[in-house]
């Protein structure tokens, strides 16, 4: 029994990574969360349950985070574990066991997911075409003696409803008008235990829990945890004034609905404006899926599918007859979100120079031996060092808070590449201080967001500039200009930083 018979999840988000069979012998169905880290409106979840109440098994669901990936430090450790905490909660319910497990040193983990499979009947995992978890998942699939799904739950379109590339925000913006429609039609549950009765909990063994320690003890999951004693990167803190987890996830996004769409439109590229969504950690980690995010935005526009119009033309208002906030938010949230997956589903080389478009390496390399003014260090970077007050600040936001307003995160990219001594080079440092610092990092959209600077998802400018050549010039006295800063610059002058970035 490889199939269900009827399945909420379509088809299309649904892959077996090996070719072992449903055990209906095994005594749970084994969830485990790796991207999609959430309760609700999510794909994976739904399988799993839909696999518990065709076997009449109870779930398991097993939430684990290493500390050997790169870049793990305090701030990325911190915001996971709050969504642990939340999930503990949330799968404290009748027929489930949630396992929170925490790596306390680099390959104690090795062999848990085996263990807890070989009592499963089948392993359900949530994909992320990103970072290492590709590779994570079919080694994992390789090695267990069941079936081991991985289920789509990224985005509004599946990640296989087209394997074209596609070059432009444009180009999949004009696709998206044509073939997004039907998709909109299948939805993770909002409340997916509603109605639903499975059997005991399953039991783990006393040997097992003894080896692979939980996290905490079972149902205490505010026991204190001292970050401090993982072997990751403590120079990269906490960021306090953003915690992780759905129900911050949840409350931000109706933070942002009441506060911040109604002047999206408008103020969204006002650095001293507080209107951006915050949404993109919580997306990243999946303590909130895109699906709820639209379903919420729906809501409030009160809005149906039959607003729909056939067809479109690739233009960014008009097509979704929402209000003009809402249709300004979800060209971020749908197409260019959706852009950054399409790319790295397809592509291993996504975060590599030869990735770039042809055009953008050829004026690149054109232009690599032109003089640059000024050439920084990545731990000049780093620090904030520069001789810009504009991009000082901008390095210093990322730094404290883990993020950059949207708008200057593209001259911070732009300034790097100017004062590195080649794009290669560039590449390096934008994704070292991204994937460090950043709660977003380590994202299909950070790489989107990097690689736009050198020209991906872009066209040829002009006039050529020295060191740019066709690329896409950006300033920071332009950018002074077009929006407001002087706030900005008050608030973020760079504090004694070195001491945040060693080696």
């Amino acid at each position: 029994m490889n199939h269900l018979a009827a399945s909420r999840v379509p088809g299309v988000r649904v892959r077996q990574l090996n070719a072992q069979a449903v055990s209906p012998e095994g005594d749970y169905v084994l969830l485990w969360l790796t991207s999609a880290r959430r309760p609700r409106h999510n794909f994976a979840l739904d399988r799993a349950l839909e696999w518990c109440e065709a076997l009449g098994k109870p779930l398991l669901v097993f939430e684990a985070l290493r500390c050997g990936y790169r870049w793990a430090s305090d701030r990325l450790h911190g915001f996971v574990i709050d969504g642990m905490r939340d999930n503990a909660r949330a799968f404290a319910r009748p027929g489930v066991t949630y396992y929170p497990y925490l790596e306390p040193r680099a390959g104690d983990g090795k062999g848990l997911l085996r263990e807890l499979a070989q009592r499963a009947c089948l392993v359900v995992a949530d994909e992320f075409p990103c970072f290492f978890l590709p590779r994570m998942h079919a080694a994992a699939a390789a090695q267990v003696d069941c079936a081991f799904e991985s289920v789509d739950t990224n985005g509004l379109l599946p990640l296989r409803a087209t394997d074209r590339v596609f070059a432009r925000a444009y180009d999949l913006r004009r696709w998206l008008q044509k073939h997004l429609a039907p998709h909109l039609e299948h939805v993770p549950e909002a409340e997916p235990f509603a109605g639903i009765e499975l059997p005991p909990a399953p039991k783990l063994p006393a040997k097992l829990l003894k080896r692979w320690a939980p996290a905490w003890p079972a149902g205490t999951p505010d026991a204190p945890i001292d970050l401090g004693a993982f072997p990751i990167d403590h120079a990269v803190g906490v960021v306090e004034e953003t915690p992780g987890g759905p129900v911050a996830g949840e409350a931000r996004l109706a933070w942002f609905l009441e506060h911040g769409l109604p002047r999206y439109a408008d103020e969204r590229n006002q650095p001293q404006q507080e209107v951006a969504s915050g949404l993109s950690p919580y997306l990243h980690f999946g303590h909130v899926g895109a699906h709820a995010v639209f379903a919420a935005l729906v809501e409030r526009e009160g809005w149906s599918p039959d607003a729909l119009e056939p067809g479109g033309k690739g233009q960014r208002e008009g097509w979704w007859h929402m209000s003009r906030e809402a249709e300004s938010f979800l060209d971020e949230l749908i197409t260019w979100r959706e852009l950054g997956y399409n790319l790295t589903w397809q592509r291993d080389d996504y975060a590599d120079y030869g990735s770039l478009p042809d055009w953008a390496r050829q004026t690149l390399e054109e232009h690599a031996r032109d003089p640059r003014e000024h050439v920084y260090t990545l731990e000049d970077f780093a620090a904030a060092r520069t001789h810009d007050a504009l991009w000082n600040a901008a390095q210093t936001q990322l730094v404290r808070e883990g993020k950059i307003h949207n708008y200057l995160r593209m001259l911070w990219g732009k300034k790097v590449f100017e004062w590195s001594r080649t794009p290669q080079a560039a590449l390096e440092v934008l994704i070292e201080l991204n994937n460090r610092y950043a709660l977003d990092g380590r994202n299909p959209n950070s790489y989107s967001g990097i690689f736009w600077c050198l020209g991906r998802y872009d066209r040829a400018w002009g006039p050529e500039r020295p060191v740019y050549g066709k690329i896409r010039y950006m300033s920071s006295e332009n950018t002074a200009r077009k929006v407001k800063v002087k706030d900005y610059l008050a608030q973020y002058t760079p504090r004694q930083q070195a001491s945040l970035f060693e080696g």
